[in-house]
């Protein structure tokens, strides 16, 4: 038996974590569920704990919200890297690729982009523009919300909650 042939089962309980049992990490999952489970690091004896030990799920459900927790960690600590950066390309990249991104639609419209570019390159680009602005738009109006009702926005309350306030 391999970890793929585990994956089913364990993403009943843990999603995450059997979708990464059946990539290319599997056995390094694979050992963190079984530590989890007090089993051998096999595929046999986590498909057998999941059998028998009708506690697995929760077990396996709290490595997959262990791991969300360290992933969204790790995501906190690049955003506050970025925003108290000294440099300001440091603290300004990601509103630039999008002033970017859209100066080249801009430039595909008024026909300045080579006669060589595929309709799907071009609309990837779109699509990369679209969800940008998107959530661009939807982040700041958030953020102008929440420092309506709170007095001091999402950023704020983030950075005090990194912070330690």
């Amino acid at each position: 038996m391999r970890w793929r042939d585990v994956a089913d089962t364990v993403g009943k309980a843990a999603p995450a974590v059997g979708a990464a049992l059946a990539g290319p990490a599997g056995a390094v999952v694979g050992g963190l569920a079984a530590r989890a489970l007090g089993v051998d690091a096999t595929p046999d004896a986590v498909a057998q704990a999941i059998h028998r030990d009708p506690e697995a799920a929760t077990k396996l459900a709290e490595i997959e919200a262990e791991s969300r927790r360290a992933l969204i960690d790790a995501q906190a600590r690049v955003i506050t890297a970025e925003v108290q950066g000294e440099s300001w390309l440091q603290r300004s990249w990601r509103p630039i690729v999008m002033l970017w991104l859209s100066a080249l639609v801009g430039a595909h419209f008024l026909g300045f982009t080579p006669s060589g570019l595929s309709e799907a390159m071009v609309l990837k680009l779109f699509d990369i523009v679209q969800f940008g602005l998107a959530g661009y738009v939807a982040g700041r109006s958030a953020e102008k919300i929440a420092k309506t009702v709170t007095g001091t926005g999402v950023a704020g309350n983030f950075m005090d909650r990194v912070k330690g306030r």
